[in-house]
């Protein structure tokens, strides 16, 4: 009994000594973002990583270690540092609350920096709104969603994707984020890995990042029309990695990827047995060749879908994920944990929208995103021709330019932009929303053009 005692003191102390090596290690970190944040250099720094990481593979290699438990520890540490440095990163999302928060204050503020339509939804969801009382949609239901509404959905998207898709592959949720959170919450585990190609939306590493799963990004350029090189993503998986997530149409740049490379993706997903989260929100808007990841058939695939973007029903928060029903079940069990069901009145509603004919609300975004796009070549602005989505994101070409200054100087001239910087590492770039009608889209581009005068 002694010895096991006096092992677990020892044991005891190495804990003690790794916590107060962690909060020195912690502070280090700290005064590491403060010097990024002065010289604009953004969080997380791939080479860097990766330098230590080899490091810490060849250190297990000489003492005897598991390398995939350091590296999954390894991982932890990493995540700690990226989260004491990005206290004070901005994105889309937080120019957005102030711009609401000045026009409480009785602002005007033009909103270029979100995805939200103006546009009102089909007005079957007007009727719907009136009539879910009298159905009776008004109880507690099943976390995956109502069974009709399931059905609907599973109908609808077999038609719309060319896939075979059954109710029991459907999942429905307050909002496409919440499926995204729950699939990686559900299917990695603390330490694991997901790759993210770049620019993204930031909602994905943010998910991965309160889940405990390490982000391993690849940035893609400009110069190479935002297309990810296969090579790239192989040198990035490891044993560790566990999911790919990809966005196509693309927010924030509307890049579709060739099928030919999206082909290579999946071989290379098949072949790691990776996941394949795939958000496919703003297939409604792909205006060039575009494939859903379900005509793959690939059973660790999971596809995600809103009413948010292609009905114009962002405030009713209902989207919903296409999997495996083995996935379906995990992440329904999060989901009954966290908020029991979605609100059948909504559900109900979502499902006879799915009835209306939503064809020129993509004319509509495409009609402004051309507009916009000549507005930007006549500003002198460098961005790719979208292939969809309903975004322009776009180089400013000044000096020292900084696109999280930009966006807040923006907004006291009455005009809200999406900062580049919330998407990667994309100080020099802004990204503007085709969701207002043409004469206020040309207004904000015009207090656009008169701020970057300001600037030369």
């Amino acid at each position: 009994m002694s010895d096991i005692n006096e092992l677990r003191n020892k044991m005891d102390e190495v804990t003690l000594k790794m916590i107060e090596l962690l909060k020195t290690r912690t502070e280090i970190a700290k005064e590491i973002g403060e010097v990024k944040k002065n010289i604009g250099k953004v969080v997380t720094d791939e080479a860097r990583e990766k330098s230590l990481r080899e490091k810490v593979i060849s250190f297990c290699s000489n003492i005897g270690m598991d390398e995939a438990i350091a590296t999954k520890f390894l991982n932890f540490l990493l995540n700690e540092s990226v989260k004491v440095q990005s206290s004070n990163k901005q994105t889309h999302l937080s120019i957005f609350l102030k711009a609401k928060e000045m026009e409480e204050q009785g602002k005007k503020i033009i909103h270029m920096e979100v995805g939200e339509p103006d546009f009102l939804p089909p007005k079957i969801v007007k009727d719907a709104l009136e009539k879910v009382f009298e159905k009776g949609f008004l109880k507690y239901g099943q976390a995956k969603g109502m069974p009709a509404f399931r059905e609907a959905l599973a109908k609808y998207a077999s038609k719309k994707f060319n896939a075979s898709i059954q109710q029991e592959n459907i999942i429905v949720s307050p909002g496409a984020r919440f499926s995204i959170f729950t699939a990686i919450t559900t299917l990695l585990n603390p330490g694991d890995e997901m790759i993210v190609i770049e620019p993204a939306w930031p909602a994905y590493k943010d998910c991965a990042l309160n889940s405990g799963i390490k982000v391993r990004t690849i940035s893609t350029t400009f110069e190479d029309k935002w297309d990810p090189s296969i090579e790239q993503i192989k040198d990035t998986i490891n044993s560790n990695t566990k999911m790919i997530v990809l966005n196509y149409p693309n927010n924030p740049t509307g890049k579709i990827l060739d099928e030919k490379l999206q082909d290579e993706i999946i071989v290379l997903a098949r072949k790691n047995s990776l996941y394949v989260l795939s958000d496919e929100i703003y297939s409604q808007y792909a205006k060039s060749n575009w494939k859903s990841i379900l005509g793959y058939n690939y059973e660790k695939s999971i596809v995600i879908q809103s009413f948010s973007k292609s009905h114009a029903m962002t405030g009713f928060r209902v989207g919903y994920g296409i999997a495996d029903s083995r996935i379906i079940e995990k992440m329904a069990g999060l989901e009954a944990l966290c908020l029991t069901s979605v609100s059948e009145p909504i559900q109900y509603i979502a499902m006879k929208a799915l009835e209306a004919d939503i064809s020129n609300n993509s004319n509509t975004v495409q009609n402004r995103l051309d507009m916009l796009a000549q507005k930007a070549t006549e500003m002198g602005l460098d961005f790719v021709i979208p292939d969809g989505a309903m975004y322009l994101f776009a180089r400013v070409n000044q000096e020292g330019f900084d696109g999280v200054q930009f966006a807040n100087s923006a907004l006291e001239k009455g005009l809200a932009v999406a900062p580049g910087e919330g998407f990667g590492d994309y100080k020099n770039f802004i990204r503007l929303s085709a969701c207002q009608n043409e004469k206020t889209l040309i207004e904000g581009m015009n207090i656009l053009g008169d701020i970057m005068s300001e600037g030369q």
